[in-house]
């Protein structure tokens, strides 16, 4: 089985940083993308930020320049340091990972979410 386990999450206030860490844990044969995703009450849940294996990254436009999305492949570990944050930036975010698991294809996995809540 595996497991996506999140931290990092908390209350900031406006113009604050905080960092969220996913660790992927279980029968893993290899990890290919990694991502963070959100969402707000009564919205769809966004992309925020990807990774690939090699380091390629791809941002929503509304968080480049203030998240940096990084991991750690020993550790099948993906980081999302977040910078100025801003109000609109509360939400539940979600880690995802595309997993191999026993040799076979790529399959997308969630954590469980933890929640961003910036106010003053």
């Amino acid at each position: 089985q595996v497991q996506l386990v999140e931290s990092g999450g908390g209350l900031v206030q406006p113009g604050g940083s905080l960092r969220l860490s996913c660790a992927a844990s279980g029968s893993i044969f290899g990890i290919s993308a990694m991502g963070w995703y959100r969402q707000a009450p009564g919205k769809e849940r966004e992309l925020v930020a990807t990774i690939t294996r090699g380091g390629s990254t791809n941002y929503a436009d509304s968080v480049k320049g203030r998240f940096t999305i990084f991991r750690n492949n020993a550790k099948n570990t993906v980081y999302l340091q977040m910078n100025s944050l801003k109000p609109e930036d509360m939400a539940v975010y979600y880690c995802n990972a595309k997993i191999m698991v026993a040799g076979s294809s790529f399959d997308p996995y969630w954590g469980q979410g933890t929640q961003v809540t910036v106010s003053s």
